[in-house]
């Protein structure tokens, strides 16, 4: 047999998926919602981190210094504190500093400060503000800290940085059930579309079986029919993900203005990249199911 380029096999595929548009339209659609689903759920857990950073609250603990200890004991304090196990970084805020804060907060009340700049004591203690990288060891590190010698209170938001953890983590659950069962949808689509189009062509396969066709010039095209879903799935989906996250973002950055969200610009390579990687390998691997004793043979 003659040697065939690879639009005669592209061409074979798009008669293939013509023949069949029903079932190619059923396939594309399908594989595009998940891919959309997916890429959803994936925003949706990356802008949460990204708020979590931007708070920068969840993996703090803030120690307060007790007013009385000198500056050489602050600082020996602060060593103490940079010594322990599950620190990231330690910032020292000093008394001045808070007292300054607080004057910023409460500028509508100045005689609160008088006493205190005519020469009265601070009341206000110095405070380190410590980061921590694992959240599981975080009750170590709070018992440590309420251990050194001149900490007077230890707050931590280890709670809600726990609340947080578990609904990130339901988040990420319910996204990969999704994921399988439209996966698993999407091949099962894909597979039949795939087999009514070897069904269709059964005889002219049988003659080039016959001549001596190999199993690769027999397979290929049906092949391609799944990359060529694969591809048109992703696009089709990075379109109505593109146009629902900008719609999205809008609608927060007017309505909700407390709630930062990523630039979709920032992850538009990431996301097409994502969803067409997936498409093919959806695409590639529904084809190879449905063509299994073909390739046997």
């Amino acid at each position: 047999m003659r040697k065939y380029s690879i639009t005669y096999f592209i061409g074979q595929s798009i008669k293939g998926l013509w023949r069949n548009g029903i079932m190619s339209m059923a396939s594309i659609t399908v594989l595009m919602s998940c891919l959309a689903v997916m890429g959803s759920f994936s925003l949706l857990v990356i802008n949460i981190n990204y708020n979590l950073e931007e708070i920068g609250v969840l993996n703090e603990i803030v120690v307060f210094v007790e007013t009385e200890r000198t500056e050489l004991e602050v600082v020996d304090i602060y060593n103490q504190i940079r010594s322990l196990d599950n620190v990231n970084t330690v910032t020292h805020i000093t008394k001045e500093e808070v007292k300054e804060e607080e004057r910023l907060r409460f500028e509508k009340y100045p005689a609160v400060f008088k006493l205190i700049d005519d020469g009265g004591k601070n009341p206000y203690p110095d405070t380190f503000i410590v980061t921590y990288n694992d959240n599981s060891k975080v009750n170590t590190l709070q018992f440590n800290l309420n251990n050194i010698k001149g900490v007077e209170n230890v707050r931590c938001n280890k709670d809600l940085a726990k609340s947080i953890d578990e609904v990130k983590n339901g988040i990420i659950v319910i996204f990969i059930w999704f994921l399988v069962i439209l996966f698993v949808v999407s091949l099962f689509v894909i597979i039949n579309t795939i087999k009514l189009g070897v069904f269709s062509r059964r005889q002219e396969i049988s003659i080039m079986r016959y001549v001596g066709a190999t199993n690769w010039f027999i397979v290929l095209p049906f092949i391609l029919e799944g990359i060529i879903i694969g591809i048109v799935a992703s696009g089709f989906a990075y379109l109505i993900q593109w146009y629902s996250y900008l719609y999205i973002f809008n609608t927060i950055s007017k309505d909700f203005q407390i709630i930062n969200l990523i630039i979709f610009e920032d992850v538009r390579i990431f996301v097409a990249l994502g969803f067409l990687a997936i498409g093919v390998v959806t695409g590639i691997i529904g084809s190879s199911l449905s063509l299994s004793k073909y390739l046997k043979a």
